[in-house]
């Protein structure tokens, strides 16, 4: 189960003066899976309303409801083998999103699996958090207790050109339980839990936590 109080810790820094994101990437896509256009740049040279527009994306997929639109899934065996999606994601957390040949890999991955209704934007946001230490009283102490890299993924649908809607489905790589890294799951976000994109599943390899204890 995912603890709420984890995520809201990582969405009360989404604003554009307290944000840490280095970087965002993105694909625009045709219906089909054709790449329309790509673009990778630091986050600190978006101007402050392109920063607010973006981070407001990206919090989407933390902020939603826990255990129900946001779920926690592990990766299985066969998911970290080479050329998974699991290695292509470790690999893009690790250069910060700044290789844009694996960039490309991973749109390619998505445009061959994702079933869109219409054009859509895959969005790609890279952050380091200095998670604080806390003391027993859980209050913040100051100093870095251990950094949290992650990537947040959003998948949204086209609303004019090159304008992004609310996002669809997405994730959060890897998972944040217990104010670290979990690099054997990754939170999941799908807007509609009765409509979810289950491609979007198949592509990261994943089991949903409650069938675990079945397999």
């Amino acid at each position: 189960m995912i603890d709420r109080e984890d995520m809201l810790e990582l969405t009360r820094r989404m604003t554009v003066k307290r944000t840490s994101m280095t970087r965002i990437a993105g694909a625009y896509m045709e219906r089909d899976g054709e790449i329309d256009g790509t673009f990778n740049t630091s986050f600190l040279k978006l101007s402050a309303a392109e920063k607010e527009k973006n981070l407001a994306l990206a919090k989407t997929i933390p902020f939603a409801e826990t255990n129900r639109k946001l779920k926690r899934y592990r990766f299985g065996e066969k998911a970290r083998e080479a050329d998974s999606m699991y290695r292509l994601l470790w690999g893009l957390r690790s250069c910060g999103l700044k290789n844009d040949a694996l960039m490309e890999i991973f749109y390619e991955e998505v445009a061959s699996r994702y079933r869109a209704g219409g054009d859509y934007a895959v969005f790609m946001f890279h952050d380091r958090y200095d998670v604080p230490a806390k003391g027993t009283d859980h209050q913040r102490q100051g100093e870095s207790e251990n950094v949290f890299e992650y990537l947040i993924c959003a998948i949204c649908p086209l609303e004019g050109e090159y304008e992004p809607g609310a996002p669809e489905c997405g994730f959060l790589f890897p998972a944040f339980s217990e104010r670290c890294a979990d690099l054997d799951h990754v939170d999941v976000f799908q807007a509609d839990p009765g409509r979810t994109h289950g491609e979007l599943l198949e592509l990261l390899g994943v089991i949903e936590r409650e069938k675990q204890e079945f397999l």
